[in-house]
């Protein structure tokens, strides 16, 4: 048997990352090589998203195109790095600001915002030019490691490194015990009320859920139900490969449905789900500790499918038995929903935490 390549596993390592971003190839698995400018720029100083050449759905790319967008929104100089020139993103509509890595030098008074996927790659940036890390899943943060790997990280002795930028208070607390000495910010992510919204739902019996994560977990759970006949008279329907429009319009045709997040860094698909009514039934992934509460949904011990499956019957009851104890529950859910995750929230924090950086930086400079 040939010994394992090193570089090989730790592409494995970082597909595998990307995956639970929803990449599922290995783009910006490495950082690309930028240009730093040489002498004083005209133009105001940017704030540049670093972001995978990734073409397909990705919640963690759409999140990096819509800061830009707030930013731009606010008078704030902002752009999406791609490294191959003239790519965007097509999968999704959108008008935001598009720079490629050959034509853009990056100077001092600009920030780099990194996703948490490059790794110790991002050691690699150019020196001198503020850094920001945008971390949506804590998780990861590691993931490219090994047991006994002793190589510097990014998030220390990184004289660049501004601060660190996090979607959860479970984040927030995981890189805060890592690295006592690092800023952590925590920008809450956004709920899209125009399409996540529990107005004209039906209460049909119907369970959705998605594949993409933990699919092991979601195959026990379902044939355990099936095994007992508990599906019988409930239609299951997996959300796969659909817009966020198709998405919300089967949510709202729905009863429940089911998370099976594992490591998150906060977990969209429940929120939203919640949004539009749904009761929520699952693990909270630990970065979903903060919205998957027992007053309007049914979490359950992680990895535990005989309590999952066992959380579904009783889900499937109280619509069946209770609708009107259902019905409230589903719309405290939403009403949570609605007030925690504003866009009026996430632009607040997004516009107020990298306004306050370039003042720091104009201050310095």
């Amino acid at each position: 048997m040939s010994p394992l390549d090193p570089r090989a596993l730790l592409r494995g390592v970082a597909r595998s990352a990307l995956r639970r971003l929803g990449m599922a190839r290995p783009a910006g698995a490495e950082v690309p090589l930028l240009r730093r400018l040489d002498g004083p720029r005209t133009t105001p100083p940017t704030v540049y998203f670093l972001t995978p050449d990734y073409d397909e759905p990705s919640g963690g790319i759409r999140t990096l195109y819509r800061h830009v967008d707030l930013l731009e929104q606010a008078g704030i100089s902002a752009a999406v790095l791609h490294s191959r020139p003239g790519f965007a993103c097509t999968w999704f509509e959108h008008r935001t600001r598009i720079r490629h890595v050959p034509t853009t030098p990056v100077g001092a008074r600009d920030i780099l915002v990194v996703p948490e996927v490059y790794g110790a790659s991002i050691r690699r940036l150019p020196r001198g030019v503020r850094q920001v890390i945008f971390n949506q899943g804590a998780y990861l943060t590691f993931a490219r490691a090994g047991l006994t790997d002793t190589a510097p990280s990014p998030y220390q002795d990184n004289p660049d490194l501004s601060a660190v930028l996090v979607v959860s208070e479970d984040s927030a607390a995981y890189l805060r015990y890592a690295f006592p000495s690092l800023r952590v910010e925590r920008v809450h992510p956004a709920v899209d009320p125009s399409l996540f919204h529990a107005r004209g739902r039906g209460s049909r019996r119907r369970i959705a859920l998605m594949s993409r994560r933990n699919r092991e977990d979601a195959v026990q759970v379902l044939q355990m139900l099936r095994a007992r006949g508990s599906l019988s008279g409930w239609d299951v329907d997996i959300l796969q490969g659909l817009a966020p429009a198709r998405v919300a319009e089967a949510l709202r045709g729905s009863a429940l449905f089911l998370t099976f997040s594992h490591q998150e860094g906060f977990g969209l698909p429940p929120v939203e789900a919640m949004a539009c009514g749904c009761l929520v039934v699952g693990f909270h992934g630990q970065g979903g500790r903060e919205f998957l509460r027992p007053e309007w949904s049914m979490p359950v011990e992680q990895g535990n499918i005989v309590a999952f499956s066992q959380r579904v019957e009783e889900a499937m009851g109280l619509h069946r038995e209770e609708p009107a104890r259902f019905e409230a529950m589903s719309r405290r859910a939403s009403e949570f929903v609605h007030r925690e995750y504003a866009p009026e929230r996430e632009r607040e924090d997004v516009v107020g935490f990298y306004r306050a950086l370039l003042r720091d930086g104009e201050r310095g400079s």
